[in-house]
């Protein structure tokens, strides 16, 4: 009886060429299995439509948008999550999407996973350290293994009549949280990107010619409500990658190490998770103390590090969690940011949970006797100024 394989496939060039390669050279039987966190319909319909073409392929279109956004964006948020500078996206939803397809390849007795991952990125990493951690199932990358370039898998698919549904020159992924563009002349970090990759955010030319106020509400510190609208956060992300993409704000041209080793020039689109992460951080400034602040920069750049490196299932992520959860308690209340060609300020901040005093902070106040600083004033930094009478 031939082994069935259960594909991560979204209906690009290297997932299709894997189902033949998987077909010949590993003789098994192949369901596909594409996971719906936000790539939109368009995408969706493409993977089914190709994985019908390829050969009438057993496929799974599974919508895992809400689970995408509550679970792992949500997390995201509260822990202020970017890796050098970019909200992570690709990096939240591939754990989701490794165990969405555990779940497919288990009901369908598969005794394998396969995907399209090459030796040189970082998703190779995410899903297989998940399948491994939650399941017994066998690994295969025929790309990895047989050690395939991009023109070798294009002649490839050409001999085996592979149409391929999509002319895109450069690899992009795509999910509610952002955009990742690669390839082609975006390689090279001395080519400027060219304005037509970009789909979500407008340049700093095009952008709005006026500011505008955006209002963000939180709740333990998930956006509940924009522009006073109370609404599921799945509509909210995108209504803010609507809104601070129009302003020119989310656009990210870094150069990346990756989990290899190599350095690789990156170009990511996230102008909601830049609005809501800063929203979110303008709110924390307002209701976390001095000391708790300090800790969730630390464990925001831990917490991201975790993600990036395929750690999800790593316990000191869940431990960051629990402790997260616990200080987004206060995180409640109001922020409206101002945006403006790329720029993006708080401008109101609100909160039952505040530690901001007028009164303690106004000029005005006479309760408090300035006086009664001065004894502290003397003692701040006496060591330091015993060393300097020492030895000057």
């Amino acid at each position: 009886m031939t082994d069935k394989v259960l594909l991560a496939f979204s209906g690009g060039l290297d997932t299709s060429v894997c189902v033949k390669l998987l077909e010949e050279k590993y003789d098994v039987e192949v369901i596909t299995a594409c996971v719906d966190v936000g790539q939109g319909e368009e995408e969706m319909e493409k993977a089914k439509n190709s994985a019908a073409n390829i050969g009438g392929l057993k496929h799974y279109n599974i919508d895992a948008k809400e689970e995408f956004a509550n679970e792992y964006i949500a997390r995201g948020i509260k822990a202020n999550a970017e890796y050098e500078g970019y909200p992570l996206s690709t990096a939240f939803a591939r754990p989701l999407i490794a165990l969405k397809l555990i779940e497919v390849a288990e009901k369908e007795g598969a005794t394998a996973i396969a995907h399209g991952c090459t030796g040189k990125g970082n998703d190779q990493f995410r899903f297989e350290a998940v399948i491994r951690a939650m399941s017994d199932l066998d690994i295969i990358a025929p790309i990895r293994e047989m050690n395939l370039t991009r023109s070798e898998e294009k002649a490839y698919a050409e001999s085996k009549g592979i149409k391929l549904s999509y002319d895109k020159i450069y690899s992009i992924d795509e999910n509610l949280w952002g955009r990742a563009i690669e390839g082609d002349v975006l390689e090279d970090p001395a080519n400027e990107p060219p304005e037509d990759i970009y789909e979500w955010t407008a340049s700093w030319e095009d952008a709005k010619d006026e500011p505008e106020k955006v209002s963000i509400e939180f709740e333990e510190g998930i956006p509940v409500a924009i522009n006073g609208e109370m609404m599921p956060l799945v509509d909210i992300i995108t209504k803010a990658n609507e809104i601070a993409g129009a302003h020119g704000i989310g656009r990210v041209d870094t150069i990346e190490n990756r989990m290899i080793g190599i350095k690789s020039r990156e170009i990511y689109e996230t102008p909601g998770a830049k609005l809501l992460i800063a929203a979110h951080q303008a709110l924390e400034e307002l209701v976390l103390t001095t000391d708790e602040l300090r800790f969730a920069e630390y464990m925001s750049t831990l917490y991201a590090d975790l993600v990036y490196r395929a750690l999800w299932q790593e316990p000191l992520r869940e431990d960051l969690d629990q402790a997260i959860d616990n200080m987004q308690e206060r995180v409640s209340g109001e922020v409206v940011m101002k945006l403006f060609k790329g720029s993006i300020q708080p401008i109101i901040r609100k909160s039952p949970f505040s530690l901001h005093s007028i009164e303690q902070i106004t000029f005005e106040d006479k309760e408090t006797d300035q006086r009664e600083v001065e004894g502290m004033i003397k003692h701040h930094g006496i060591q330091a100024a015993n060393y300097q009478k020492l030895n000057r």
